[in-house]
């Protein structure tokens, strides 16, 4: 029987693989999958006692520790709801977040939060500094049950505020599900974490989709990813495979240009989500580190994962497609009547199953948006080709429409991406009298590359229908980025236009 809840996948594997390691931090700290249960139950049993009631949301701000993954597990098991923030956020933010999920209390790593303990103490919430528990106690809460909200985690809020999701133990459960089939995940398998643990990505695409399999987690020392120690944690966790967003796969190849590694493990697959992956920087990964690289599909609102690109044996590989949907999900691509939309032909991608959340919290306007015709709409526009490989062009809000013409951000990138001596691209729309919006574009050079505005050009005039060449080009050492990695358009232009009028600020008065 399919196990439906974060507490069975936890249990099960401390029984069917109790000495296999689960949590490890190279160079330091290592748990079985035994002992992270027994720690698990103990710090269980002292929320409850500490007053944490079933579906209480419990707001956790740490980095990425072991202590993160025993408290977040307790939470679970204490049936409570875990809300996972961004340490970095400031109190002002924390405040936000802590009220909109309703938090009744703030855990912290040892080193606490003093933004995040000063919006608790505005709202009148306990706080508690939080280390590995003592000897064990037993009872760490009533059995959990599937409908359980586990988690409540906040989308990107890039064309809006941001919106609560709360995610079921089911929800979880189906997701680890449909990672672990897609990708043959078992307790042979090990990677180490590039991802904070408060995102999606990392939490449920790494953490949980490892424990669920009996496999092993590292986590890098100083609870960050570290580009300098990353192949040799891989090495010392016996690493199988690791996913990754596109930036810190830009990265890895940087330093394999400037200081490759003497050798680098063998890998079953890299994975790559989270944002769209060029093709160019595609093969460059293939050809640094030796191994297919798979691109997937994911958001927040669906646990994770929709959709990816199979395993080699398993079918087709599309490069520049996110592939096909997960089984135990179905997948749609409908128009704005709610009528799918035919093979080839764009429209909104929409999505339904076990892992997808029942709506956002406490915002009926938003769920009476999202949940129409039956199904979930992601905002993601795409097409489907005849063998059910899915095709992302871009997000609704974020086409530019120069003069009529719709542009997918999406192409511009692939191509910018492809520019001899370009490492990370970004294109975005902003105002144009004439045309309501042109394209604009950010390029960051690799080290040592001198670009100029004129290069780019030229060769998106090679490889662009002129309408969609960027008509300016910003050469810049760094494009702003969240903390989980990913490039917003919206922040970009908002970066790169304040320049320009800055600029012509300083003109004027000059």
């Amino acid at each position: 029987m399919e196990v439906q809840t974060v507490t069975g996948l936890v249990k099960k594997a401390a029984r069917e693989f109790p000495s296999r390691r689960a949590i490890t931090v190279p160079g330091g700290l290592e748990l079985s999958h035994e002992r992270l249960d027994e720690l698990v139950e103990s710090a269980a049993a002292g929320l409850v006692s500490d007053g944490v009631r079933p579906g209480a949301v419990v707001a956790l701000v740490f980095p990425n520790t072991v202590e993160f993954v025993v408290t977040f597990l307790a939470v679970v098991r204490a049936r409570g709801a875990a809300a996972p923030l961004n340490g970095a956020y400031t109190a002002e933010e924390f405040e936000f977040y802590l009220s909109d999920s309703g938090s009744t209390r703030v855990l912290t790593g040892p080193e606490g939060s003093p933004a995040a303990q000063e919006a608790a103490s505005r709202l009148g919430l306990p706080h508690a500094a939080v280390s590995l528990p003592g000897p064990s106690r037993a009872g760490g809460g009533a059995a959990n049950e599937p409908s359980d909200v586990a988690l409540v985690l906040y989308t990107s809020g890039t064309t809006s505020r941001p919106k609560g999701v709360p995610l079921s133990q089911r929800n979880l459960a189906a997701s680890v599900a449909n990672i672990r089939a897609a990708y043959r995940l078992t307790e042979a398998d090990a990677t180490v974490d590039t991802l904070p643990l408060f995102h999606v990505h990392g939490l449920v695409g790494v953490l949980l989709s490892s424990l669920g399999s009996g496999g092993a987690v590292g986590l890098q020392r100083g609870g960050r990813f570290s580009a300098s120690a990353f192949w040799a944690d891989m090495r010392a966790v016996g690493a199988t495979w690791f996913t990754a967003v596109p930036t810190v796969h830009q990265i890895l190849l940087s330093r394999h240009a400037s200081r490759p590694e003497p050798g680098y493990p063998r890998l079953r697959f890299v994975r790559s989500c989270s944002a769209a992956l060029a093709p160019a920087v595609l093969g460059r990964l293939e050809a640094a580190f030796g191994a297919a690289v798979v691109e997937s599909y994911a958001m927040t609102e669906a646990a994770h994962m929709m959709a990816t690109n199979p395993l080699a044996g398993d079918g087709e590989r599309k490069v520049g497609s996110v592939g096909r949907v997960v089984v135990g999900m179905e997948m749609k691509v409908l128009g704005e009547d709610g009528v799918e939309r035919e093979v080839g032909r764009e429209g909104e991608v929409c999505v339904r199953g076990a892992n997808v959340t029942s709506g956002y919290l406490g915002n009926p306007e938003a769920n009476r948006e999202a949940f129409r015709f039956g199904w979930f709409h992601t905002g993601d526009l795409g097409f489907v080709d005849s063998d059910g490989y899915l095709f992302l062009v871009g997000r609704i809000k974020e086409l530019i429409n120069r003069g009529g013409e719709k542009i997918s951000p999406v192409e511009v990138d692939a191509v910018l991406l492809a520019v001899p001596g370009v490492t990370q691209a970004v294109a975005f729309g902003v105002p144009d009298d004439k045309y309501g919006e042109e394209v604009n574009c950010a390029v960051v050079p690799e080290q040592g590359v001198k670009l100029e505005e004129s290069d780019v050009v030229a060769y998106c005039k090679k490889n662009l229908a002129m309408f969609k060449v960027p008509k300016k080009v910003f050469v810049t050492d760094s494009l702003p980025r969240t903390a989980t990695g990913k490039i917003q358009r919206r922040v970009v232009a908002e970066h790169f236009l304040s320049k320009i009028s800055a600029a012509q600020v300083s003109k004027v008065e000059a």
